[in-house]
């Protein structure tokens, strides 16, 4: 076990040092370049070099990049050239408003699209298999712009229970939460629970499971204890996955809901050519996907031992 942990970890290094060096060819290469977006298009070239040879963009192209690689190791990502603040004192508290809003979207999600995936795989064909099956798909074809305009509609402008905006300018309000939550669970609940239920409907049709049935076993029991646990594997990959959507996939909800988010920011820097900022946002995004990733990987040893001694 701790061979796998060890091989797991040296893969995610290794993965960030790949995806850093990409993506500092790409934004860094060329230092003029930088200069501009960060002094701006009117700035002079004796403007541009001085800022150059006072940030070390004249050092040997290895020599940057380990510089640039030890300030993003130790938290230090620059100035910010749209807010004018250190990237960390915005990039964190977005990122924790991101966290928040991803934490009740799951705390809802997984439940349910679980359950459905289930109880859909359990009685593969039937009605209720049928019902569920629609549901998802057409939960899942509707994009989440669509879906926040239709719910906006009906809880802001018709029913007047919600409010249409989730700025949190007076502080945490739970019910501003509610529709963005809203929005991603009906978009995502679908995927998830398809998943679950093609996971499950292949475990039930596995001869280990007809022959605990044969033998007399109570059915809750074959579901609980032999079905179930196999069957979670396929969903669990997905809910992981879900976690790297989330972090950058909810530009559009946060956008449409003035949610001071992960998302929200990255958009933001996109459109400003704020380097540093869009530089920081990736490799935090970066990170989150491959430890996900090797979560996803450890617990596939502990929903299935043959994966653990193979």
């Amino acid at each position: 076990m701790l061979i796998f942990l060890a091989k797991r970890l040296g893969y995610m290094v290794v993965t960030m040092v790949v995806v850093s060096v990409l993506l500092f060819l790409l934004l860094e290469i060329s230092p003029g370049s930088v200069a501009t977006k960060v002094l701006g298009p009117y700035s002079s070239e004796e403007q541009r070099n001085l800022w150059l040879e006072a940030h070390g963009y004249f050092e040997p192209l290895w020599y940057r990049y380990f510089a640039w690689l030890g300030h993003f190791v130790t938290g230090d990502f620059g100035q910010s050239v749209r807010f004018k603040v250190p990237v960390a004192d915005i990039l964190w508290p977005r990122l924790w408003n991101t966290a928040i809003l991803g934490f009740w979207t799951f705390a809802v999600m997984i439940p349910l699209s679980l359950v459905l995936g289930i109880l859909a795989g359990m009685r593969e064909g039937s009605k209720l298999d049928r019902a569920i099956s629609v549901t998802s798909i057409a939960t899942t074809s509707v994009p989440e712009f669509a879906s926040a305009v239709l719910l906006a509609f009906i809880f802001v402008f018709w029913l007047k229970l919600l409010p249409g905006t989730s700025g949190m300018s007076d502080g945490f309000d739970w019910r501003q939460l509610v529709l963005p939550v809203m929005v991603l669970v009906v978009y995502d609940f679908g995927y998830v629970a398809r998943m679950t239920r093609a996971s499950m409907a292949e475990v039930m049709t596995t001869h280990y499971i007809r022959t605990a049935i044969l033998k007399g076993l109570p059915y809750r029991q074959v579901i609980l204890r032999h079905a179930l646990r196999n069957a979670l594997i396929t969903p669990f990959t997905v809910i992981m996955l879900q976690i790297n959507w989330l972090l950058s996939g909810v530009i559009v909800v946060e956008f449409f809901f003035a949610y001071k988010g992960f998302g929200a920011l990255l958009l933001e820097a996109s459109l400003n050519q704020d380097i540093f900022v869009i530089e920081a946002c990736a490799m935090v995004a970066v990170f989150v996907a491959v430890t996900t990733q090797a979560i996803a990987d450890i617990g596939y040893t502990y929903l299935n031992p043959r994966i653990r001694f193979s």
